[in-house]
């Protein structure tokens, strides 16, 4: 057996005049699974589904406009420098899709969206993460199929192997290097896993799996980059990417350690007529994150619906 990944002989199929592509597929399945998992626990904490359904899609939208427009501005050269050809910014089907550009639209939008249905931002942004992560972490297989974004040479059992033409610029004589992809994918899937055994053991909620979420991706994110050896804009003597990685690290653990502090507990959920607190929720036998069953035969409450919430925690909450 070969001591090395091997790297798929093409990366597009044809239906008569339409391409394939395996970057697209990944994207796309990384999306329907998120989707299926963030449903299912926003079901669980008695939200309401077609606004969900609906903030999914446009956030969606808007975040896969968002990750491309951030691979734009930080491959500003390929597309306008000097040798730079500015309507291939327009060919997404080559790859480039910027993750942090993703995740900032994709939760403005949401945020915006919660405003218009008045509903927590932070439960929404709970609900969603470890589903987000499992999404990153499939999207990644993209880069398999293209065989872009690959680490540094390597002769480990696990090293990828690269074809000629795909190799950088300096390291032709290589042939095999470090899978980021799968370290990534690897990384964000343990993340969330990991978030999802938070959330049950220390009943986390309002907010503190989201920043949690980011985080985590943002400590496997900066140890990948170092890795990586593809050409990018090298700022303050970094990788440009790495400086919002950075960033997003710092913000994900002091956001985590502010609503540790200032909104504890996890997330209410609503049952029958109101919404439970989590005392009862325990006294109940439920687990965390898990909908006690009412014995009147009564509609889904949305969560935005429910009377007895205190309209200034939801505003705090929102904001």
């Amino acid at each position: 057996m070969p001591l090395f990944l091997p790297s798929p002989a093409h990366g597009v199929w044809y239906l008569g005049p339409v391409p394939i592509r395996g970057y697209a597929m990944s994207i796309l399945a990384g999306i329907v699974v998120a989707f299926i998992l963030a449903r299912h626990r926003w079901k669980k904490w008695g939200g309401d589904t077609n606004q969900f359904e609906t903030m999914t899609l446009v956030s969606v939208i808007v975040g896969i406009i968002g990750a491309r427009i951030y691979w734009i501005i930080i491959e500003w050269p390929r597309y306008f420098g000097p040798e730079g050809t500015w309507y291939r910014m327009f060919f997404v089907w080559e790859g480039g899709l910027g993750i942090w550009g993703g995740i900032t639209f994709g939760f403005i939008t949401g945020w915006l969206l919660c405003r218009h249905y008045k509903i927590p931002f932070l439960r929404l942004a709970d609900s969603i993460a470890p589903a987000f992560l499992i999404a990153q972490g499939i999207g990644r297989l993209g880069n398999w199929w293209n065989q872009e974004l690959y680490g540094l040479p390597t002769t480990l059992p696990w090293a990828l192997k690269i074809d000629v033409e795909h190799r950088v610029a300096g390291y032709e004589q290589y042939a095999t290097f470090h899978p980021t992809f799968l370290y990534e994918m690897l990384w964000d899937i343990l993340g969330a896993l990991v978030l999802l055994w938070l959330e049950r053991r220390f009943r986390l909620g309002r907010g503190k799996v989201f920043a949690l979420y980011i985080a985590i991706y943002a400590i496997g994110r900066c140890w990948i980059e170092f890795l990586r050896i593809d050409p990018v804009q090298i700022v303050g003597g970094l990788r440009i990417n790495v400086w919002p990685t950075m960033a997003g690290g710092v913000v994900g653990i002091v956001l985590f350690l502010w609503l540790a502090k200032h909104r504890p507990g996890p997330n209410e959920i609503i049952v029958g007529d109101s919404e439970t607190e989590p005392e009862s929720v325990a006294d109940s036998g439920a687990g965390p994150g898990s909908v006690v069953d009412s014995e009147a035969e009564t509609a889904p409450v949305s969560v935005c619906q429910d009377a007895h919430r205190d309209p200034t925690d939801e505003a705090d909450e929102d904001g």
